[in-house]
């Protein structure tokens, strides 16, 4: 039996995705949530199975507590949202994040 590899969501800050002066290519994701959201946690566990499949785009998370610009900008009207972004801009949002299946239809690259 191998050693699998535990993937983990890298933490952002809010700059990174106002600063345009901060090149973002091709396609990734931006997962916001609240610490004391239960959802958050469930969707932040599925996030993560889903990341240990070889074939998906980067995803950053974000406390949207930190981001009242970009919750504002972007229209977020919920937690958790992903947001799947291209250089840099949101093209979709989900909040319902129903199943590991979902997310990685949705991830794949």
């Amino acid at each position: 039996m191998g050693v699998g590899v535990e993937m983990t969501i890298r933490e952002a800050v809010e700059n990174e995705f106002m600063d345009a002066s901060i090149a973002r290519i091709g396609r990734e994701a931006l997962y916001l949530y609240t610490p004391l959201c239960g959802t958050c946690k469930l969707g932040e566990t599925m996030l993560g199975i889903v990341l240990q499949s070889a074939s998906t785009i980067p995803v950053s998370k974000l406390n949207i507590n930190f981001a009242p610009q970009l919750r504002n900008d972007w229209q977020i009207t919920s937690v958790p949202c992903l947001v799947l972004l291209e250089h840099g801009k949101p093209v979709a949002k989900e909040y319902a994040l129903r199943s590991v299946v979902d997310l990685h239809q949705w991830l794949k690259v």
